[in-house]
């Protein structure tokens, strides 16, 4: 299957490639997206196929790299700071990046969503003094910005910062009581909200190797029992991710991803940012780490 899912991924975003300038569009037609661009170079990286693109890619994405290290999603918006983690694992595998990703790094770690201390009278349970990641800047911090923002300090080498210690805090804080994450709130007005597998994923992902077990077992075991009906890419994807991370990827991973590709037929092909993703799952058998791990450096 895996065979398979290469060639017609590289089928499918052969036309969104983005002549001489490098990277990806969203979807055919579309105009230059930064995410699709960062997805697919991380994908691309995953499967060693179209050196080409990948070189082109990471050029686009050092190209909107601005002074202070930020890597936001458009000109447009320079506040939308939350891919500069995703940037950052688009580069790691290339010799040539390490400036752009010091830079970059440099920028998390001197970057932090808005806090403010924890009194009784608050609406919600989470603890809003601990600082995480936010998807813009001087907004809250989120689960999947700062899962993201552990994963890239501690793959670049900084994964003993306190920014990330206290990022980690941050993700067990914000946990459901019964398990999983959601974008990051968990009780509010004394009612727990919902989790969506793929903040769970995200979660679990970044704290690999930096929780215990039992911390993480409900939402290992929802998990477990959610992907069994989820057939979108992005909450398969980082599902299966998170699972993995733990060592627990479910024998039947492969055959969910064929019936999530196979959603297509019905409902219209998947964003770049989307396939590359779910691509990426498939080739990471201890989560997403691993797929860095697997290939070494290029």
């Amino acid at each position: 299957m895996q065979d398979q899912f290469v060639y017609a991924y590289l089928e499918t975003i052969r036309r969104r490639v983005i002549g001489p300038e490098g990277g990806f569009t969203g979807l055919e037609g579309g105009g230059y997206r930064a995410d699709a661009t960062a997805w697919a170079a991380v994908a691309l990286e995953a499967v060693g196929q179209r050196p080409d693109w990948l070189t082109a890619a990471r050029a686009r994405l050092k190209g909107q790299q601005l002074a202070d290290g930020r890597v936001s999603l458009s000109p447009q918006h320079p506040d939308a700071v939350w891919l500069t983690p995703l940037a950052v694992l688009a580069w790691h595998q290339a010799r040539d990046y390490h400036e752009a990703t010091d830079k970059a790094t440099r920028f998390m770690l001197a970057t932090t969503g808005r806090h403010w201390p924890r009194t009784p009278d608050l609406p919600y349970q989470h603890d809003p003094s601990l600082k995480g990641w936010p998807w813009i800047s001087a907004t809250h911090s989120w689960v999947e910005p700062t899962a993201l923002a552990v994963l890239a300090l501690r793959i670049s080498g900084r994964g003993e910062h306190e920014r990330v210690e206290e990022g980690v805090r941050l993700l067990l804080d914000r946990q459901l009581p019964g398990g999983g994450w959601n974008y990051g709130n968990t009780k509010v007005f004394g009612q727990e909200l919902f989790p969506f597998p793929e903040s769970t994923g995200a979660a679990l992902n970044a704290l690999r190797g930096a929780a215990e077990p039992a911390r993480v077992r409900k939402s290992l075991d929802y998990l477990h029992s959610r992907l069994r009906e989820v057939r979108t890419p992005v909450a398969l994807g980082w599902g299966l991710m998170g699972l993995a991370a733990w060592g627990e990827g479910p024998a039947e991973a492969g055959l969910w991803i064929k019936e999530c590709l196979a959603k297509q037929e019905r409902y219209g092909p998947y964003d770049t940012a989307s396939l590359s993703l779910l691509l990426v799952a498939s080739r990471a058998p201890q989560g997403l780490e691993s797929v860095f791990a697997i290939r070494g450096n290029s």
